[in-house]
């Protein structure tokens, strides 16, 4: 279907599962006048392309029966709309070799099922490449999307969903970059703002958050994306109380509004209002059953309650709407291992280092397990590679310091200990009760919750 959005028409395609090779080689008939043609699938990477070819033959025997009509009117007869484009300037003149022309004539050389074959193959290719991006297969979206012609490659909706596709792979600064062309090419397009606005977040850039917000509300305050953005806005700048305000308005414009039900429920539940923050979820849910942000929120509350059978459930039924997502990998083994699934909690974070090996929370949570498993050269190992990620995370630091002292080593304890101090002196007691510890025989205790 076509909808309008800011005065720019765009296409937006069903996420129903295209038909499969066997549909392969349908013949397709036109409407009066139009030849048939031939469509087939190709199977080359999956369902990557269908390519269109015209029954030429067909087409050149019925020009070969259907004489021509002579016009009546004589020369006075208008001449048809596309001699018209081809022959004549706005200004009246007649036009040259060059420019518009040639592109006219070379146009006017393709058949009518050519034409038509274009235009499918064209569909096809950006109808493949939307559902992968229904089914979170970024990687393969992005991929279509790049054998799009660059005229298609550079127009706002093409963008959007690139920008999208980053976005769900995690990828802000490259989201951030297709969103941005997306702006630049329609500069007065609201659909995408509300992703950019959240990539802007999580690159904590407040000032060109600020800005956004302040364009998108100037030029339409009663598009709900607008004031989206300003909700994502008071968010950054801690400000929940504004943003469930803000958020809240952006619902009331459009109550299906599902990604601002699920941040209205983040905010809540920063404010530690659950009660409130699950009812946000379950109305997201509701909208959308498969909007798997709303099933992690339910999922991580529970896992903070205490429900851990609750939240693995929460986790797992996030997980099956959206399985490339390496951080549902790393909270569903969290949980499983608390539901004492230790085993299986392994595995499960195993599928989050084969999704991104640079995840420093799945080798976190496995430093976790090790130590439950009295493993704690293991755990030790994991540990060194999250504080590559990142090393100036304080309670990285501490629970090696923990680790060494389980290893016998208490020079090393003491030495991360002391670094642990150094960047977070507000958890100063923990530490310090930690190295006056030092010399008491070690009691077996998990490494803390990252």
């Amino acid at each position: 279907t076509s909808s309008a959005d800011g005065g720019n028409v765009e296409l937006t395609f069903s996420s129903t599962p295209m038909p499969s090779s066997s549909t392969s080689g349908t013949t397709i008939g036109g409407h009066d006048g139009m030849p048939p043609f031939h469509a087939g699938v190709s199977t080359v990477k999956g369902e990557k392309r269908a390519l269109f070819s015209t029954n030429e033959e067909d087409e050149t025997k019925s020009r070969k029966k259907s004489p021509k009509k002579k016009d009546r009117s004589g020369e006075n007869s208008p001449p048809p709309a596309a001699t018209m484009a081809i022959s004549c300037t706005p200004g009246g003149q007649q036009e040259g070799s060059d420019g518009v022309g040639n592109d006219m004539e070379r146009l006017d050389g393709m058949t009518e099922g050519q034409h038509v074959g274009k235009v499918l193959e064209l569909l096809c290719g950006l109808g493949a490449a939307y559902k992968y991006l229904c089914q979170f297969r970024s990687q393969d979206a992005l991929e279509l999307f790049r054998e799009l012609p660059p005229e298609q490659i550079n127009t706002g909706w093409v963008q959007h969903q690139i920008g999208k596709a980053y976005f769900e792979m995690t990828d802000y600064q490259q989201a951030h970059c297709a969103l941005q062309q997306m702006q630049k090419v329609e500069p007065h397009r609201i659909k995408g703002l509300d992703i950019l606005s959240t990539t802007l977040w999580q690159l904590k850039k407040e000032v060109e958050l600020s800005d956004l917000a302040q364009q998108v509300v100037d030029f339409d305050r009663m598009a709900p994306e607008a004031w989206f953005v300003v909700g994502n806005c008071f968010s950054l700048q801690k400000e929940h109380e504004t943003a469930i305000t803000f958020f809240r308005r952006a619902i009331q414009l459009n109550p299906s509004y599902t990604y601002a039900h699920t941040l209205c429920g983040h905010e809540y539940t920063s404010n530690e209002d659950f009660e409130k923050a699950i009812s946000c979820y379950r109305d997201a849910i509701r909208v959308d059953c498969r909007h798997y942000n709303a099933w992690y929120g339910l999922g991580a509350i529970y896992f903070r309650q205490e429900k851990f059978d609750l939240a693995e459930y929460h986790f797992q039924r996030a997980l099956d709407i959206n399985s490339q997502s390496s951080v549902l990998h790393c909270h569903l083994g969290m949980a499983q291992h608390q539901n004492g699934k230790t085993m299986e909690a392994l595995d499960t974070l195993a599928g989050a280092f084969h999704l991104d090996p640079r995840n420093p929370q799945a080798h976190y949570q496995r430093a976790t397990i090790f130590m439950t498993l009295d493993r704690p050269e293991d755990a030790l190992c994991e540990l060194e590679k999250v504080r590559s990620a990142a090393p100036k995370e304080a309670s990285v630091h501490f629970n090696m310091g923990k680790v060494h002292k389980r290893l016998g080593q208490p020079a090393k304890a003491m030495r991360c200990f002391l670094t642990a101090l150094d960047l977070d002196p507000k958890d100063n007691n923990l530490i310090k009760a930690a190295m006056d510890r030092l010399d008491e025989p070690d009691v077996e205790e998990e490494v803390s919750v990252f």
